[in-house]
């Protein structure tokens, strides 16, 4: 009897995997026939024929657009903004770098909201040196094996380095940068219950209160990062002109629309962001949007819920979003087994946001077609897609560093 229940509970899985599975199509052939919206065009119509037309009008306009129906709207820098060095040390990961922890407040509150960044600074730098910043998922001590990161309450010693691949900071400072990481957590928590009674959003107005094109958590990471590159221009070691922001997965369509918000970061990395971030909504591949939207409905503002099941009915697509780094660099990164962010349609956001990109006088994506697995294309768009799974890994950096080192340039 009891093997038979067992045999039965795995068919039940089993059979609810197959329907869970059949919810979403990764059939290349059942992908519905789209039209995307012209990105070369103002809402009015006109065509938009030089540089000076998408400066002046067609970006402010796409960007509304993101702002009133994904994103939500997100308020600007706190008058009460300050900065606290908490730790300062001379030497970490073994000579090679100066290890320094902030916490940044954003309020006057001495324990109102804050988040805590971890910076590491080159040792041998002679001058102020360009800075990846990106936000992380467990924690400062997991981003390196290093023992003088401080550990938060509830850490474990053995939490630290956990994902250390993911950020491989060694290399990074190597290559003569600076790495910076936050905990996402600090600044609004991710999750659907709480988000928006804890973090910043109880500092700019309860859940009660939010507009429908009041910012989700996505926007509000993205402030966040925004905030860590305020305490960048305070200080000599960072050249503030030349900091990249990186994200994955969620924390990719974060440094998206970080990028968009904010034109000081001067070359933007999402990796692996799928739905919501680098891939086409319209192609339904994998992740759409009824299902972000179901699944994690405090990521983005509630106009984007009209649009559940109705990709085409949106006035943007995500080829837009990447248009709005432009000119600056963008590199987008998928895997080949990463189905569920669909790598083609990440790519095919990052090829028609090509046509801004040489409008402005600047090289887009040099790839005609999606390039092949492991072989990066870097224009002043890149992309490749990866051996493996949803992941950064070593493979990513490089070619990050290779990016960053053709567009930003080590001193």
């Amino acid at each position: 009897m009891r093997s038979c229940n067992i045999i039965t509970a795995v068919l039940i899985s089993i059979l609810s995997c197959n329907t869970l599975m059949a919810q979403f199509n990764y059939d290349e052939s059942k992908v519905p026939a789209y039209e995307l919206p012209e990105l070369l065009q103002l809402n009015d119509g006109t065509p938009v024929k030089d540089a000076a037309a998408w400066n002046e009008k067609r970006r402010a306009e796409v960007l509304e657009l993101f702002r009133s129906e994904v994103y939500g709207r997100r308020p600007g820098r706190p008058k009460a903004l300050r900065f606290e060095v908490t730790k300062k040390d001379e030497e970490a990961l073994g000579g090679k770098a100066r290890r320094r922890e902030v916490r940044i407040h954003f309020t006057s509150e001495e324990n109102g909201p804050s988040m805590n960044m971890l910076l590491y600074l080159p040792a041998k730098a002679k001058g102020p040196t360009p800075a990846f910043l990106g936000l992380n998922f467990r924690g400062n001590p997991t981003v390196s094996k290093d023992p003088g990161i401080t550990l938060r309450k509830g850490d474990k010693e053995s939490d630290r380095g956990k994902s250390s691949g993911r950020w491989q900071a060694d290399m990074v400072i190597d290559r003569g940068y600076a790495l910076a990481t936050i905990w996402y957590g600090d600044i609004e928590p991710d999750d659907k219950r709480n988000a928006f009674s804890q973090g910043i959003h109880r500092v700019y107005g309860p859940a009660n209160k939010i507009p429908p094109d009041g910012w989700g958590s996505i926007a509000a990471w993205g402030w966040g990062l925004s905030r860590a590159l305020d305490y960048f221009e305070t200080i000599d070691e960072i050249d503030h002109k030349r900091v990249a922001v990186i994200g994955h997965s969620r924390l990719g369509k974060t440094s998206l629309w970080a990028g968009a918000e904010d034109e000081r970061f001067a070359l933007v990395i999402s990796n692996d962001s799928g739905c919501g971030g680098a891939a086409l909504s319209r192609r339904a591949f994998g992740e759409t949007v009824k299902r972000i939207n179901t699944s994690f409905p405090h990521w983005f503002c509630d106009n984007f819920n009209k649009y559940n099941g109705r990709e085409a009915d949106l006035p943007v697509d995500q080829h837009m979003l990447i248009a709005l780094m432009a000119p600056r660099p963008v590199y987008v990164a998928s895997a080949a087994g990463d189905r569920w962010a669909d790598p083609r349609g990440e790519y095919l956001s990052a090829k028609h946001a090509d046509p801004v990109y040489r409008l402005l006088g600047t090289e887009g994506l040099p790839a005609q077609k999606m390039p092949p697995v492991d072989k990066p294309s870097m224009g002043r768009i890149g992309y490749h897609i990866r051996t493996g799974n949803h992941d950064v890994k070593a493979f990513d950096w490089k070619a990050y560093l290779d990016f960053a080192d053709k567009h930003l340039g080590r001193r």
